[in-house]
């Protein structure tokens, strides 16, 4: 007997009732997605990009006219309108992240991984050198391996840790140091010195949480204060940036520029596109938008976005706070400790309590490269900490994830 046309995949029409059906099944879809996704971490995150969406607007006239030279002159709005641009593709790439579930963001991850240590391998070799440093490569479009390696990292590293509850026997905290000795390696030979720091501390970070050793802590100590030392006596670019930190100097003296255009504009800021000292500040769109920040809207304004990345910590823990899977603990925890690490460094160099780093202010700065990495980190934590409101914890299990609760102790 012959089917009847929409019985027939292969005779599918659109309007039919299989087409109905199918529409109705992403509709299904993206109503599970909102009822598993932490929505208060997502509205932190929109907050936190509405605000960056308004400092590049007005930090981009001073980088803009900056940069500007006799031949090419860029509009006052050129970096706010290319920065629009890319938080639309950033937020496209976080809403596709977190629309994976768990197995194929840790898969994503992996793949991810793999593919940017390829690109770190690369960069040396046919990278591309902007200011000195060889960080990218030309794809067509500028990419910088690091960045997107972030993400990527802390999720192999969860990966890599979890194997221990299938067999307490595996080397995983040798084998995550070998894999944070060799992204340090190909950093350093960029050079990248901030991104390393970063990325060892995200590193530090998990294996305290995944239960490293006391002498392996003070060991780690140990080694942390040899490289510094190491960094200090052949790496001429950081012994510059910790002699200006320390002392002060003249070919690295934005950090003291910096500060004083954070305070010029007091509490409540001279307004937009009324601040003056930001005209004088070198990367005011990238690395120092917090202290234009502080000159146009204030220091109140400052504190509220130190306020919502404490917020967006605190709130991925406490989401932690009942999950029972090792692997969902360590990659959300690392991705967040990424993302808070990034912001944290940023706004010392800005108040000139830390050594100059060329890092960005997370999910704020004007970025290629640096906004599309950042918001696949949100998409892969909003994924990773997806969880069905209907399913509740054994009420007679242990409050809280041990590592969570390691982090308290």
């Amino acid at each position: 007997m012959a089917s009847l046309p929409h019985e027939d995949p292969a005779r599918y029409v659109p309007g039919s009732r299989g087409g109905a059906k199918q529409r109705k099944t992403r509709r299904t879809d993206w109503i599970v997605w909102w009822r598993e996704i932490d929505r208060v971490l997502l509205v932190l995150v929109l907050a936190l990009m509405a605000l960056g969406t308004l400092a590049v607007a007005a930090a981009s006239p001073a980088s803009a006219r900056r940069l500007s030279t006799a031949k090419v002159k860029l509009d006052d709005l050129h970096f706010f309108v290319q920065h629009i641009r890319w938080q639309m593709l950033g937020l496209v790439a976080m809403l596709g992240a977190s629309r994976l579930n768990r197995e194929m963001a840790r898969r994503c991850g992996i793949v991810l991984g793999v593919a940017m240590m390829v690109g770190l391998m690369l960069v040396p070799i046919v990278g591309t050198s902007v200011n000195g440093a060889k960080r990218w490569l030309n794809l067509g479009i500028s990419l910088q391996p690091s960045e997107f390696l972030k993400p990527a990292f802390a999720i192999t590293l969860a990966w890599v840790i979890s194997w221990k509850l299938r067999d307490p026997r595996m080397p995983v905290m040798l084998i995550c140091t070998g894999i944070m000795g060799l992204v340090g390696a190909l950093l350093m030979l960029q050079p990248d010195f901030g991104s390393a720091v970063l990325f060892g501390a995200v590193w530090f970070v998990m294996m305290l949480i995944a239960g490293l050793p006391v002498r392996w802590v003070l060991g780690v100590i140990g080694g942390g204060v040899a490289l510094l030392g190491a960094a200090y006596a052949f790496y001429e670019n950081g012994r510059h940036r910790i002699d200006a930190f320390l002392g002060g100097g003249t070919a690295f003296d934005q950090v003291d520029l910096a500060r004083h255009t954070l305070v010029a504009g007091g509490w409540t800021g001279s307004g937009l596109w009324l601040g003056t000292k930001k005209l004088g500040l070198p990367e005011a769109h990238t690395d120092y938008i917090f202290s234009v920040i502080g000159e146009e809207f204030g220091l109140l304004m400052c504190a509220l976005v130190v306020v919502l990345y404490f917020a967006v910590v605190a709130r991925v823990l406490l989401r932690l706070w009942d999950e029972e899977d090792l692997f969902t603990v360590l990659a959300a925890s690392g991705l967040v400790a990424q993302l808070g690490g990034q912001a944290f460094i940023n706004i010392l160099v800005n108040l000139q309590l830390f050594p100059s780093k060329g890092m960005t202010l997370p999910l704020i700065s004007y970025g290629g490269s640096s906004t599309l990495a950042l918001c696949l980190n949100v998409g892969f934590l909003l994924a990773i900490t997806r969880r069905n409101p209907y399913l509740k914890r054994d009420p007679f299990a242990p409050k809280g994830h041990p590592a969570i609760l390691s982090l308290f102790k």
